[in-house]
Parts: structure tokens; C-alpha cells; sequence
């Protein structure tokens, strides 16, 4: 049984795709396929693959990587460090509210910058696809599209968005004020020892990435109606 995959497709077609990032258009090339009658091709498989996860890819960074991005999606918001949350609310009776709130900000924002660079890896990922990566994704369960991203991309985006990340956050002062709230739960918790922050943004914005490509590869497995080029409808609207 086929199935239908990644992210709601706005294309119309290649040409449709004129607006996409360099690295994801070029890694679809021509197909010259819509319309063409008969059951899909290997070939044609694996280009309409490539040219789901290309637009999906789009999508899901446009979605995270913008202001408010993470800040303002609650399925990807990165939280406080549980280390700090455990005394959230004692430092807020202390007075300590605002700079909570503006280091819980910063921490998104950081992520927020990191996730563009996703792009040039996932087009990495699409150019390797081999047909039976295809046939193994268009065949597979609900978030098959997503958990090749996740095993062929985890190690290179975290590399990728590790240093992003840092930079970031010295940018917007989330360093200097998670130093500043560690001090304050130090003298307040014996033992208390500061986590590396950098690493927890990146985890947590990571792990936002791959749940938003995974609901938009849910959406075109469960809506036809997501399938909006020829090739897409032909590759992924049978059964």
C-alpha cells in the first residue's frame, strides 16, 4: 500500500518552488513526470519523495525559524531548565519574576536563530535519498520521512546549531542571566551546579524541529487534499 507524506505542500509544481532556499530546490532538478499516466515509476517515487521533503523542510523552518517561532508555539516552546524550574517559584517571590521571564525568552530566540541552518543539512539528506530509502518512506509508518531526517541529521545539526546557539545567547544576555539566576538558586539549594546551556537549547530545538516536520508529514499522510503538484497527487495519492 503506498502512502502520502511530509508537510502541506503549497507548490503548484517545480516552478512553484522558484522562491525555496539553493540548497533545497537544487536537490530536485527537473522530473518532466506530471501528469503521465500509469502507476508511479522507482524514479518518479523517489523524486516526488525528494520534492515533499524539500517543500516540507521549507515549511517546518519557516515555522521555527523567525521571531516568536518557538516562543509563541506552545508544542515547541523550550522551557526553563528543570534545574531552575524546581525554584521558579521561589525566585519569583523574591522579585526575581522579570528576569525569569526575560531568560525563559532568550532561550527561544537562541532557537530561533539556530533552526535556518537546518536547510543546507536536509538538503544533504534529500540529494543522498537512494530508492530504497523511498520505497522504505512511502511505505512506512507516520513519521517515516521524519525519523530519516532525524538518523541521517541529528550529529550534523547539532554541530551546526551548537555554536549558533552560543552566540545567541551572549547576544541576547541569556548567559549572563542564567549565571545571574544560578548564583540566586545556589545560595538557596546546597549542591546546585549549572547545566551547560548551550547544549540544552540545542537539544530542546532539535527536538522542536523533528516534532513539527513529524506533524507535517502527519497532515499529507492524512489529507489528500495536501497533494497539490501532479507528481505528488501521482506518487502519493494511490493505494
Amino acid at each position: 500500500m503506498r502512502h502520502a507524506l511530509l508537510a502541506v505542500v503549497t507548490c503548484t509544481g517545480l516552478a512553484g518552488c522558484a522562491g525555496m532556499p539553493p540548497e533545497l530546490a537544487e536537490v530536485l532538478g527537473p522530473t518532466g513526470m506530471g501528469g503521465m499516466a500509469g502507476a508511479p515509476t522507482e524514479y518518479e517515487i523517489a523524486q516526488g519523495l525528494k520534492e515533499a521533503l524539500a517543500v516540507g523542510t521549507e515549511r517546518a523552518v519557516g515555522r521555527l525559524g523567525v521571531r516568536d517561532g518557538f516562543w509563541l508555539n506552545r508544542a515547541v516552546n523550550i522551557p526553563i531548565p528543570e534545574s531552575l524550574r524546581k525554584v521558579e517559584k521561589t525566585l519569583r517571590t523574591f522579585g526575581q519574576g522579570k528576569l525569569v521571564d526575560e531568560f525563559h525568552l532568550s532561550l527561544n530566540r537562541a532557537a530561533e536563530a539556530a533552526v535556518p541552518e537546518a536547510v543546507s543539512i536536509f538538503g544533504d539528506a534529500i540529494r543522498g535519498m537512494t530508492l530504497a530509502d523511498a520505497r522504505g518512506i512511502l511505505n512506512g509508518p507516520n513519521n517515516a520521512a521524519t525519523e530519516y531526517f532525524r538518523g541521517r541529521t541529528s550529529a550534523a545539526l547539532a554541530a551546526r546549531f551548537n555554536p549558533i546557539v552560543a552566540k545567541a545567547t551572549a547576544g541576547v544576555g541569556a548567559t549572563r542571566r542564567y549565571k545571574e539566576l544560578s548564583g540566586k538558586v545556589g545560595k538557596v539549594v546546597p549542591g546546585y551546579q549549572m547545566q551547560d546551556l548551550d547544549a540544552y537549547v540545542t537539544d530542546r530545538a532539535l527536538a522542536g524541529l523533528f516534532v513539527t516536520l513529524a506533524s507535517e508529514e502527519l497532515k499529507i499522510r492524512q489529507d489528500p487534499a495536501a497533494r497539490t503538484t501532479e507528481l505528488l497527487k501521482k506518487v502519493f495519492g494511490a493505494r
